[in-house]
């Protein structure tokens, strides 16, 4: 029950923040327009600097553990790969960018430190564990949502893909924010401030964008592919790859880490990016709200597995 409560308290304010969204569309404070332009500063302004900021700030020279990095990276690699094959079973290359984004893409930012810190007083392994899992999970996404753009021919220029992926903002920002950790440079009051205050208002605006523009029947109409990217993302990923990482040797913190990004929710930027890179974000929405609501049980589930198991 403890364990319950304390994954409920880490994902149900995430999913009221949605709900708020579709309030306040009720209520005629939010509508589809203003949800886009939300959706656009998000993704151009907000999530950089959270990304920016969680790189920056990790002093990754007295956290280093290149194995550990290593084997997030290649659970990572193998998510992504068997989303891309499960995707193929949708024909609609829209709908197959959506699915695959939205069964590979955690939430793994937003709850992998405040799950960890919540479960043993800190969070060391959180920036490897995000540098071996967050830039490929974003080149991918940019990769995916720009080879299986609605409307394009089956096969897009490489020219534009290459473009998409070198102007994106969120790749920007993981390249700078790794190399100022890298120099070991510290940011002056006033910019940490700046940047803090504008990392901060990403997830709140962008869960409740979600809400405003997050349509049931629409979704339920595609509840196929929100399903199966809902249990890959919950469940089969952890299924298949906790087994191989406690065989190697992975075990506490680190193994925690790895439980929460195969496992966490779907990450709320997949439906800002979905939707800025010209998709029509209802699988992404639909599986973004599905995880965030089970996944407070799911994770739960995880970890009482592996207590009971004495690896955690």
């Amino acid at each position: 029950m403890e364990s319950l409560i304390f994954s409920l308290n880490a994902t149900v304010p995430v999913f009221l923040l949605m709900v708020l969204g579709v309030v306040f569309r009720k209520l005629g404070w939010f509508d589809r327009d203003l949800a886009k332009k939300i959706n656009s500063f998000v993704f151009r302004i907000l999530l950089p600097m959270l990304l920016f900021q969680q790189l920056a700030e990790a002093d990754l020279s007295q956290l280093w553990d290149g194995r550990f990095v290593l084997f997030c990276l290649c659970a990572s690699a193998a998510a992504v790969a068997a989303s891309w094959l499960l995707g193929r079973l949708w024909r609609d290359r829209s709908v197959r960018a959506e699915f695959i984004q939205a069964a590979f893409r955690g939430n793994t930012a937003l709850l992998g430190v405040a799950l960890l810190q919540n479960m043993y007083g800190d969070a060391q392994a959180a920036p490897l564990m995000l540098l071996g899992c967050v830039p490929l999970y974003n080149v991918m996404a940019v990769v995916v949502l720009s080879l299986l753009r609605e409307g394009e021919g089956e096969t897009p220029t490489v020219g534009r893909t290459v473009r998409d992926i070198l102007t994106n903002p969120i790749l920007i920002a993981i390249v700078l924010g790794l190399a100022w950790s890298a120099l070991g440079l510290t940011m002056p009051p006033i910019m940490a401030k700046t940047v803090d205050n504008l990392a901060g208002m990403a997830s709140p605006l962008g869960l409740m964008s979600i809400g405003a523009t997050f349509e049931m029947k629409r979704v339920l109409g595609r509840s196929g592919p929100v399903a199966a990217a809902a249990g890959l993302k919950l469940v089969g990923f952890c299924a298949v790859l906790l087994p191989v990482a406690v065989l190697l040797g992975f075990r506490g913190q680190e193994l925690a880490a790895i439980c929460i990004m195969l496992g966490s929710s779907t990450a709320v930027s997949s439906y800002v990016m979905a939707v800025a890179m010209g998709h029509e974000g209802v699988i992404t929405s639909g599986a973004v709200m599905l995880t965030t609501l089970l996944s407070g049980f799911t994770l739960t589930g995880w970890v009482w597995l592996m207590r009971a198991l004495g690896l955690i």
